[in-house]
């Protein structure tokens, strides 16, 4: 039985909704991550009603630009699936790069990370890092295609600046193809690393938000789920995880 569905991701342009917020606090549960121990879904207006799973497939509703990555995932669920990192959307600084990158721009529909036993949508990234890709649904999709050589990866995790790194949409065979998913993947939860790493002897931006701090002292790379990627400006992808639910 997969778990009670969590609270959509803070707004963005397409649909708002209540910031999503860890369900304990950090302090009475673990000196290291916000983990929970129950199903609890926090409030959502009535403004924004949850579809019912029965009337709605999150594997096609990657086609429609109108749902975004969080959305797809709290629906699809995941068995061992705890909060989602609440992250702002990013927007480009100015207005005049707004208009430029976002609004005059098709953005495209989301990038999904679905799994299979168990089933749900989600991937470990100590999984995705080892290369372990067996459960990864579609994992041999081809990404990117048509685009240019890189995409950046964005991350507004809480308490930090805004963060982001480039990767390849394409692999090293002759001719170059675009990666799959399963490489895709692989890459971001490098990045993913990569910001721990740098955050690791950081002093945190927002002293409220100890409880995301990440690094050995915090959230690790193992302790995340990689739900989806969230096309936010014509080069930008903005990575969305989970942490995992502490088991009993």
């Amino acid at each position: 039985m997969l778990p009670t569905p969590y609270a959509h991701s803070p707004g963005s342009s397409i649909g708002s909704a209540p910031p999503v917020t860890p369900e304990t606090p950090f302090a009475s549960v673990s000196p290291r991550s916000p983990y929970i121990n129950h199903p609890s879904a926090s409030p959502i207006s009535p403004s924004h009603l949850v579809v019912h799973p029965t009337t709605f497939d999150p594997k096609e509703s990657v086609i429609s630009l109108q749902r975004e990555v969080l959305e797809i995932a709290r629906v699809a669920g995941h068995p061992h699936g705890g909060p989602f990192v609440p992250q702002k959307t990013y927007k480009p600084h100015t207005i005049s790069d707004r208009r430029r990158y976002v609004d005059e721009v098709e953005l495209e529909a989301p990038i999904m990370f679905f799994s299979n036993n168990p089933t749900g949508c989600g991937i470990p990234l100590r999984d995705a890092i080892a290369s372990r890709f067996s459960a990864l649904d579609g994992r041999d999709d081809s990404m990117f295609e048509g685009r240019g050589p890189s995409v950046s990866i964005r991350l507004n995790w809480p308490g930090y600046a805004p963060w982001s790194r480039q990767i390849p949409t394409r692999d090293f065979r002759s001719p170059p193809q675009p990666i799959t998913r399963a490489k895709l993947a692989r890459n971001v939860a490098k990045t993913v690393q990569r910001f721990i790493q740098e955050m690791e002897n950081q002093t945190m931006e927002d002293p409220s938000e100890v409880k995301w701090r990440v690094g050995t002292r915090g959230i690790r790379l193992e302790d995340l789920i990689l739900v989806g990627l969230q096309h936010v400006s014509m080069g930008s992808w903005q990575a969305h995880v989970r942490l995992f639910r502490r088991q009993h």
